[in-house]
């Protein structure tokens, strides 16, 4: 006899499992260790997989951990940049905050990932791209680095597995599919003009681009090596695996959906629901808190990030309100003076362009100097406004900019309220000084370069002075 399932049973079925699910999170934390795995993919947008709809690319392996864990669809890091990023995954801390506000620059004394998992019994392990500073404050039980092929070094880590007899907190960092792209590679002489993110899907594409599809599909191999090698010598059903990627490529340095907006994928298999979804807005600096958790830890009250346990199977809970971005155009290779920060609920988004054409003349001074890389901001970025809104509802990637509806007028005025406290809680430089000037660790604004090309008459004429104070 075939049983007609209804709709209120299967409700029920779906609450009943994830009550389980729930219990079994419960137990499972309280009695035990597991393994955490967390795997960092470099400058891969968050729509370039295959199952969120981009056929031209090859990413199996990404894919089944989608199928056999929790998707966060609206996942987040705060700075769009590889160190940046990374350190706020390690600190549980926002850039201004842990001290990574600019790329290369290192973090404060602060304690990271490897003091927290350290303390909770951990082994706590690094492999492949590093990027991050200082030693002293990133002192991993171990590194190894990548091979000379840019490819995590996968044996050492499986030898160290098999030899350990503590839980293992690894982080997989990959140096793919970041630059150089591979000129010769499978991907040349085809379309690869799938990109959702445009309003002009014809557009022309990057010469770059076949070469980062390639360094995409040799990630995704890379993954599935991590992938069987941690089936073969770990406990893996009885891990937990993060998959997320630090940001996006194409709003890579700014503040736009296409950079901040990452991947983020938790397999946990028997604890949550495989092939599940959940919208609520979660930031990187969550992960680190959450594994504390896992792990047995007490709530750090200092972090900035807060614990996903809530709502790893239930999705009714209420999390974060708001996410926020920075971005500061300095200490990378086309350094400009153009600092930007941004908060977005569930819905809007408002961006402030602090160094836009149409302020610029309030943020100069008395020092010439310091005004030419100011106003030389300002004039690369011309077409971009002090203000910008966006209905991410409608307008996903951010196309038709509203600040100056009056009928938003109410909306925009709250989240001006709420990015500015958010700033002075951060202790944020542009909440302290008018148009600050970083001390550069690689790039300096007034060297030329390849990438770099100031006026011959302001060429070296940056002094110590001119720079904002640091704790670097």
């Amino acid at each position: 006899m075939k049983l007609k399932v209804t709709t209120t049973y299967k409700n029920q079925l779906l609450i009943l499992l994830f009550s389980l699910s729930i219990n079994a999170f419960g137990q499972y934390a309280s009695h035990s260790k597991p393994n955490i795995f967390i795997y960092i993919a470099d400058d891969q947008n968050s729509w370039d997989y295959e199952i969120f709809g981009n056929n031209q690319v090859k990413t199996n392996n990404f894919d089944r951990l989608v199928h056999e864990g929790l998707r966060f669809s609206n996942a987040y890091t705060t700075q769009a940049v590889c160190a940046p990023s990374r350190s706020q995954l390690f600190t549980g801390l926002f850039p201004m905050k842990n001290g990574c506000y600019a790329n290369h620059l290192p973090v404060r004394n602060v304690k990271d990932i490897n003091d927290f998992m350290s303390e909770l019994g951990y082994d706590v392990v690094l492999a492949g791209k590093g990027h991050i500073k200082p030693n002293s404050v990133f002192n991993w039980n171990r590194y190894f680095p990548t091979n000379s092929d840019r490819l995590i070094p996968i044996k050492k880590v499986e030898d160290f597995i098999v030899n350990t007899q503590k839980p293992l907190c690894i982080i997989f960092s990959s140096d793919l599919p970041h630059g150089p792209f591979p000129k010769s590679n499978g991907y040349n002489n085809k379309p690869l003009d799938y990109d959702p993110t445009t309003m002009n899907v014809s557009s022309k594409i990057g010469d770059f681009k076949a070469g980062y599809y390639q360094n995409i599909e040799d990630d995704n191999a890379q993954l599935g090596r991590v992938l069987n090698m941690l089936e073969t010598v770990s406990d893996f059903d009885d891990s937990i695996f993060i998959y997320i990627s630090d940001h996006g490529l194409k709003g890579k340095w700014s503040v736009r959906e296409t950079g901040l907006k990452i991947p983020m994928v938790i397999r946990w298999p028997n604890v949550i629901p495989p092939n599940t979804t959940n919208d609520k807005l979660v930031s990187i600096v969550d992960i680190l808190p959450t594994i504390i958790e896992i792990s047995g830890g007490e709530k750090i009250e200092r972090l900035d990030g807060k614990s996903l346990t809530p709502i790893l199977s239930n999705t009714n809970i209420s999390f974060r309100d708001y996410i926020f971005g920075i971005a500061t155009r300095q200490n990378i290779q086309k350094c400009y003076v153009f600092p930007s920060r941004s908060v977005r609920d569930n819905r809007y988004k408002y961006v402030v362009n602090y160094n836009a054409k149409e302020v610029v003349q309030d943020n100069l001074g008395s020092n010439k100097h310091i005004n030419y890389f100011i106003e030389r901001g300002a004039n690369q970025f011309a077409n971009v406004p002090f203000e910008e809104l966006y209905d991410l509802e409608r307008d996903p990637y951010e196309h038709v900019n509203l600040a100056q509806d009056e009928s938003l007028l109410a909306i925009k005025q709250k989240l001006s309220t709420v990015l500015n406290d958010w700033m002075n809680s951060q202790n944020d430089v542009l909440a302290q000084h008018k148009m600050p000037i970083l001390k550069p660790t690689l790039h300096p604004l007034d060297r030329p370069s390849k990438w770099n090309n100031p006026k011959k008459e302001f060429q070296f004429t940056l002094s110590s002075t001119d720079y904002i104070p640091s704790h670097y």
